[in-house]
């Protein structure tokens, strides 16, 4: 491959294995004629009306909302460009520096950090986009099937102007350098094999955020 192409992943901030995955797309890039783009999901909207879940969960996605309603703001007001260093900035605190995903902190420095006034943490308060945030999330989910989670990748496919969707890869940590290319080279011919659908195994580790 020659010519830079494309990829599209969709996150929800909440993810520690979306993150370590993005933070591997990264490492792609710099080995890898390619490009990412980042979209919402929301695991929140995913789980809707999934009463089996355990309490715990299920509390963690009431306050799931707040993230990624306030990325939507943040797209539509600079542009979806913006999400690329906005979940960078949330990531990083999230996962890292382990900020409570309700403080208000987390949003005002995320917004800061990209140059976004933070008043536009008031969005998480409010389901006025939700009718955005929901067409995001169904523009990454609906082509790899509603019965996955996040990471949601969509890779260019085999044939020209073809797009494969798949779910994952589940990594920890990302892999750096040539490791991360070899992965992606990878991850992209299975996914796009036709009649290829799943290779799993159990995991034995946490998400290690190196």
């Amino acid at each position: 491959m020659t010519e830079r192409a494309t990829v599209d992943m969709w996150f929800d901030p909440l993810c520690p294995w979306a993150w370590i995955t993005s933070r591997w797309l990264l490492e792609v890039e710099k080995v890898r004629p390619l490009d990412v783009r980042f979209n919402v999901m929301s695991l929140s909207v995913l789980n809707e009306g999934r009463d089996e879940l355990p309490d715990n969960y299920k509390e963690m996605l009431a306050k799931g909302w707040g993230p990624v309603r306030v990325c939507i703001a943040a797209a539509e007001t600079a542009g979806p460009a913006v999400l690329r260093d906005l979940y960078t900035a949330f990531g990083t605190r999230i996962h890292l520096q382990k900020y409570d995903i309700q403080d208000q902190k987390l949003y005002a420095e995320a917004l800061a950090e990209v140059g976004l006034d933070p008043s536009l943490a008031e969005a998480r308060h409010t389901d006025a986009r939700d009718e955005a945030l929901r067409a995001s999330h169904n523009a990454g989910m609906k082509p790899v099937g509603t019965d996955v989670g996040t990471p949601v990748i969509h890779a260019p496919g085999p044939n020209e102007g073809e797009t494969v969707a798949f779910f994952g890869p589940v990594i920890t940590p990302a892999p750096k350098g040539e490791a991360a290319g070899k992965l992606w080279d990878g991850v992209v011919l299975v996914a796009g094999t036709p009649g290829f659908y799943e290779l799993k195994r159990s995991r034995e580790l946490g998400p290690i955020f190196d």
